[in-house]
Parts: C-alpha cells; sequence; structure tokens
C-alpha cells in the first residue's frame, strides 16, 4: 500500500520554465536561457528543452545520425569544446508534432559540467514544480531495527515530506547505534537536497547491508533542518514511530537519488 502522493503529471506534459536556466562546460557557458520549457519524458520528472537560439553557436557538433522519439525526430549532437568532446550529449528536435518544441535541444545532464536555476546549482535533474519537500520535526518517537538489532532510538526526528516518496526520519546522531554501521564511500545527490557528505552499511551478525543511511552536513537551503542528521533507507529497515511498526513501502527511487 502506497502511503505517500503520487507524481501527477503525464508523459509528454509540456511547461514554461519560469526560471533562469544556465549550464557551462569547462569554463564556458553552454545555456543561457529564460525560455525553456519542462518536458515530462516520464512522470516523476521533467527534462529541459532548450530552444536552439539560447545555446553556443559553435559547441554543437552534428554526429550526423537521427532517432525516432514520443517527441518527434531527434538529430543527435556532441558538445565539443576545445580539447573537451562529449559524445550523443544533446538531441535537436528539428520538428515535433507536440506544440512548443520544435527547434529545442535536449542535453544528457551528465554531458554538462554544472546546471543553475537563476545563480544556484541544481543537481542530477531539473526539479520537478509539482514537487514539494517539507523537513519538519516531529516529537513522535522512533525506533529503528534490523533483524532484530535496534540501530536508533529518538525521542524526536525532522521529517522530510516530498513528494513521490515515502517520509524519511533524519535522526540526531547521538541517538544512532554506531556500532552497527560502516562508514563508505558512497556520494549521491538530490536536486531538492544537495549531495550527500556521508553513507553508511549496517553489519547485524555476519551480513552486511551496504549503504542504508545517509547525512547531508551541507544540504540546500530550503533543507537546512537536516543538517547532520542521519537517515535510514526505511524500505530495508524496520521502523517504530510512536509505538506503532510502519510497514516497508515499496518504492521505484529516481535516479542517483534515494532520500
Amino acid at each position: 500500500m502506497t502511503t505517500y502522493p503520487a507524481m501527477i503529471a503525464p508523459v509528454n506534459h509540456v511547461e514554461p520554465v519560469p526560471r533562469r536556466i544556465r549550464a557551462v562546460l569547462a569554463s564556458e557557458t553552454v545555456i543561457d536561457t529564460s525560455r525553456a520549457r519542462y518536458v515530462w519524458e516520464w512522470s516523476n520528472y521533467p527534462q529541459y528543452y532548450i530552444p536552439l537560439e539560447d545555446i553556443h553557436p559553435d559547441l554543437l557538433v552534428s554526429e550526423g545520425r537521427t532517432q525516432h522519439s514520443a517527441r518527434g525526430t531527434v538529430e543527435v549532437h556532441a558538445l565539443q569544446f576545445g580539447d573537451i568532446r562529449r559524445p550523443r550529449a544533446a538531441k535537436l528536435l528539428r520538428d515535433s508534432p507536440i506544440e512548443g518544441l520544435a527547434g529545442t535541444v535536449r542535453f544528457d545532464w551528465d554531458s554538462l559540467d554544472a546546471w543553475y536555476e537563476e545563480d544556484e546549482q541544481v543537481f542530477v535533474h531539473p526539479r520537478n514544480p509539482y514537487v514539494r519537500v517539507d523537513a519538519l520535526r516531529s516529537t513522535r518517537p522512533i525506533r529503528v531495527e534490523l533483524e532484530g538489532v535496534v540501530l536508533a532510538e529518538a525521542p524526536s526526528s525532522v521529517m522530510v515530506f516530498e513528494t513521490g516518496l515515502p517520509t524519511r526520519y533524519y535522526l540526531d546522531r547521538g541517538q544512532i547505534d554506531f556500532r552497527q554501521l560502516m562508514a563508505t564511500d558512497t556520494v549521491t545527490a538530490c536536486p531538492y537536497k544537495g549531495v550527500t557528505s556521508a553513507y553508511w552499511s549496517v553489519r547485524t551478525g555476519d551480513r552486511i547491508h551496504p549503504d542504508l543511511a545517509w547525512s547531508y552536513d551541507f544540504p540546500t537551503r530550503q533543507l537546512t533542518p537536516i543538517a547532520g542528521l542521519v537517515a535510514f533507507y526505511n524500505e530495508q529497515v524496520d521502523i517504530v514511530l510512536d509505538s506503532e511498526r510502519l510497514e516497508r513501502p515499496t518504492t521505484h527511487f529516481f535516479p542517483a537519488s534515494k532520500g
């Protein structure tokens, strides 16, 4: 049973982006536009489609091939700046059955070094304008267990409510039993929370459960209440909230974002 709000945008939904969008490759600005479009290629989050006129004219290099998509026929381009070449980086829609998309370019996110909405960097993918993320302090007591081992027990938490994801419970480090945790080198990023600063696997007996807990030491401005706190991947642990054992949610993760 799903206990959190679902995404609402259908595939191929298009909306204007009311924010200035920029992206850079090395020291060069590739994109600078206030005319981008949000396009939902799948329902969880959109992509930016950029007018060709708002892209640096000398950096797109045609690869001489086309592909077919639900939004029309695209011409595949590489990005070239000096000795840096990013193949298959951009897809140009010369025409499209969807109003407003002809003459726009969809970039592979990782083909560019950094993306910005206005002057704030955005990670992983565009922020969904239909997603809300709230961090609320709660004094409902919480316990986190795995295979009968108590990993954390706290009188309060910061609950993060994010559209399309289960509630995440961020706990003070003093309430975590770090004897059961093993630090890893994993790093993930989230468009709404930023870049993680730590990950931990969990040991129960002879078994290692990889990357079940994480922390953001320097989250985005909107999520500062979770700074330095620790959350567990509650699809794989047992959570007792206010004396009630919660059902483990089933989630299809967004790429590169756990919570």
